[in-house]
This record gives C-alpha cells, sequence and structure tokens, in this order.
C-alpha cells in the first residue's frame, strides 16, 4: 500500500489488512462505549453484542453506503439514571424503546418531507462550528479519562497518555506502507505495553481476565413500560436528532459524499433509531452513531463499511468471549484518553474544513455572527433544562444555530437583512 492511500466506503479489504483495520476501529469505540454500562450497573458483555448488532443493522439499512459503528449513547444518562432510581432498570429499558420509536417516526417524517431544510437551518457558517463543537466539548472528558485532570495526578498515568499520545501523533506522520493505516491500534498496544510496565495495569489484573470462563452468555431482559418512566427519558430525543445529523453531515465531509442525501438522512436515523429500540428490547443501552467512528475515519482515511463490519463481529465475538471481553476491560484510562486526544481533535479540525471548503464569507455580518454565537454556546457551559434533560454543548448549540439562521432566513425573504446575496 502506499502510504496514505485512501480505502473508500465500497472498496474490498484483503484479509491481511481487514482483520487489524477492524480491531483497530473496535478498541476505538470500546472506552467510552463499555463506560455507560458501568455507570448503569449493568455488565458490558451485552452491550459489546448489541454495539456489534446495531452497527450491522445500519450498515445493512443504509445500504453499505454510511460508514458508521454504533456505541454506547451517553445523551441518557441523566433521566435514565432517575429512572432506575425510582423504578428500576428495566423500567429505563422501557423509555430507551419508547425514545427509539418516536426516532423512527421523525425519520419516516424527514422521508416524507425530504431534507432540503437543513440547507437553511444549518447553513455553512453554521454547520462548522457546530460539526467542530462535537469534538472540541470532548475535550475535557478525554483528559479526565486520562488522569491528568485535578491536583493528585499519577505520574505512571502521565507516562501511559504520553506514550500513547505520542505514538498516534507520530507514528501518523512517519509510519508508511501497512503501518500507516494502524497507528491508533499501534499506540494502544504501545500504551497497554507503557500501563504493564508501569504498574498502572497489574499482573493480577490480566490473571484475573484471563481465568474468566471460556464462553459467558450476555445477561438479556426484557424491557418494562411505565408512563412516567417514558416521560422522563422522551426529551432525550431532541439531543440524539441533532448529533445525528451533525454526525453524518461531519462524516460526509470527511468521506467526500453527501450522506444526507445518499443513503439519506431518513435511512440513517431510522438505522439509528431502531438499534436503540432492540437494544432497550434485550436489556442493553441505546446505541448511537460515535464520533470516535469519525476520527478513527478522519485519520487512517479508511472508510470501508466492510472494516467497520469486521469490528461489530469482533465486538458480538467478544461478548460471548469471557477472557477476551474480560482483557479488553483491562485497557486503562490513561491509553483510552490519548487516543481520544487526538481524535476529538481531528473531529474539531473536519468542522474547521466546513468553513475552508464552503469559503465561507466573514465580511457578511450573519456569517460572523452565526460562527461566533455558536461557539461560544456551546463552549461556555450553558445549559438549558426540559424536563430531566439538560441541553447544553453542541446540542444547544445546534439549536440555536437552527433558530438563528432560520430567523436570518425570513429577514432575508423579507429583504431586511444589509448582507444579503442576491
Amino acid at each position: 500500500m502506499q502510504s496514505k492511500q485512501i480505502i473508500q466506503v465500497e472498496d474490498k479489504v484483503p484479509a491481511r489488512l481487514l482483520v487489524p483495520l477492524s480491531i483497530q476501529h473496535m478498541f476505538a469505540m470500546f472506552g467510552a462505549s463499555v463506560l455507560v454500562p458501568f455507570l448503569f450497573g449493568i455488565s458490558p458483555a451485552i452491550v459489546l453484542f448489541m454495539n456489534g448488532v446495531g452497527t450491522l443493522l445500519f450498515i445493512a439499512i443504509t445500504k453499505g453506503k454510511a460508514p458508521a459503528y454504533l456505541g454506547s449513547s451517553f445523551a441518557f444518562l441523566a433521566p435514565a439514571g432517575i429512572v432506575i432510581q425510582n423504578w428500576g432498570y428495566e423500567y429505563a429499558l422501557g423509555g430507551f424503546v419508547a425514545v427509539g420509536a418516536i426516532g423512527c417516526i421523525l425519520a419516516a417524517v424527514v422521508y416524507r418531507f425530504g431534507t432540503d431544510w437543513i440547507d437553511v437551518v444549518l447553513p455553512p457558517a453554521a454547520m462548522g462550528p457546530v460539526v467542530a463543537l462535537i469534538g472540541l466539548e470532548l475535550a475535557g472528558s478525554a483528559a479526565n479519562t486520562a488522569g491528568i485532570l485535578g491536583d493528585a495526578i499519577e505520574p505512571k498515568n502521565v507516562i501511559v497518555f504520553l506514550v500513547t499520545l505520542g505514538v498516534a501523533v507520530f507514528g501518523n506522520v512517519l509510519f508508511r506502507g501497512f503501518l500507516s493505516v494502524i497507528p491508533i491500534l499501534i499506540a494502544i498496544l504501545a500504551g497497554y505495553a507503557a500501563a504493564v510496565m508501569t504498574g498502572v495495569v497489574t499482573s493480577a489484573d490480566l490473571m484475573g481476565a484471563l481465568s474468566q470462563s471460556i464462553i459467558q452468555v450476555p445477561h438479556f431482559q426484557m424491557a418494562k413500560f411505565k408512563l412516567e418512566a417514558i416521560l422522563v427519558i422522551l426529551p432525550v430525543i431532541l439531543v440524539i436528532a441533532s448529533e445525528h445529523i451533525g454526525h453524518q453531515i461531519v462524516t460526509g465531509q470527511i468521506i467526500g459524499r453527501d450522506l444526507i442525501k445518499d443513503p439519506g438522512l431518513h435511512r440513517s436515523l431510522f438505522a439509528d433509531n431502531f438499534s436503540t429500540m432492540v437494544s432497550g428490547m434485550i436489556g442493553s443501552v441505546p446505541t448511537t452513531t460515535y464520533g470516535e467512528n469519525i476520527g478513527v475515519m478522519a485519520m487512517t482515511r479508511v472508510y470501508s463499511v466492510r472494516v467497520i463490519a469486521g469490528a461489530a463481529i469482533i465486538s458480538i465475538i467478544c461478548s460471548f468471549v469471557g477472557p477476551l471481553a474480560a482483557l479488553i476491560q483491562t485497557i486503562p484510562g490513561p491509553v483510552i484518553g490519548g487516543i481520544s486526544f487526538l481524535l476529538y481533535g481531528m473531529i474539531g479540525t473536519s468542522g474547521l474544513r466546513v468553513l475552508v471548503d464552503h469559503q465561507v464569507d466573514y465580511s457578511r455580518n450573519r456569517n460572523m455572527v452565526l460562527t461566533s454565537v455558536i461557539f461560544v454556546v456551546g463552549l461556555s457551559g450553558v445549559s438549558i433544562g426540559i424536563g430531566d434533560v439538560q441541553l447544553k454543548g453542541m446540542v444547544l448549540a445546534a439549536i440555536v444555530a437552527m433558530i438563528l439562521s432560520l430567523i436570518f432566513y425570513v429577514f432575508d425573504r423579507l429583504k431586511w437583512s444589509n448582507d444579503s446575496v442576491a
């Protein structure tokens, strides 16, 4: 392979590349995805299973045209936590099913009325900063996961973090041929080795993982439904719909295709929410398209759905093989944080690329206002509560962007704008 050759969405990948690329992709998603079940107090095995199944469903429904890996959604944490505390996890599952069903209905509405409205409510001057915020607002999370925030910072965490990040950064620039497409996998392995040498991962951790039963079946459970629980969780639909649109647009920017048009927002939105429905029905957490997936593609230029499908299959296998699942769970925070540092930055850069590619004219007042307000709203920490759901960060910024853009559009129609372009 030539250095940094692009592997496109539909490209066939030889076996010698497919396996390591799929493992790399799954590892990059793993850290954030298994955090959600830990917070909910359930086994991550069921989540590994559903992430794989959900990803395969997504690929099938979008006709193999949208390269996306579905991981665990963080948007549900706050309202689901309230439901779990008051009524139990089974009723949170019912809420997940209900939100997924509403999302599927929303996909049908998009199919009926089209997507031309997106160009009106999210012009490039708004879309660029919204996309950038997907990565930038996660920067603090990456640093926290790495254990490099706060007063009591462990030197060994810093060492593991720097080894992981250093190999990822310099490997992305220096590696050639085959190594150039797996810099993340190499960085994870190097970081893990550093974690073992520094004692972040102990021999007891390794032996405990290897002593697990060879075959284990994920814990499946059925959803229960209660109107009060559903109403607590339902406002999350605003969050996940905004995130999904942003993810599809930035993914399209990276791979050079308009995914909103083909395979269509209605397909990807339906696939995302249908997977969440299935997750709730079998006892797993809601799924969503993942920012880490976008970052991996931006770094490696590997967009193949076959690679993502391979990652999904590996995730399913790991959910049934005890030692594999347990070993993956020993990957420490400094390794995940080191990789996330670069991946989230890549997403932020993709947002800036939107502004450059569309040659946004900042001599126009509206463009300057849109970009400025969106960045401040997204990064200021301000939030708006709707029931038990907090709208903040990229989601709140996207909603503000849509409202402002729509108002500016009305001003143009009324010929009130002082910088409208004929």
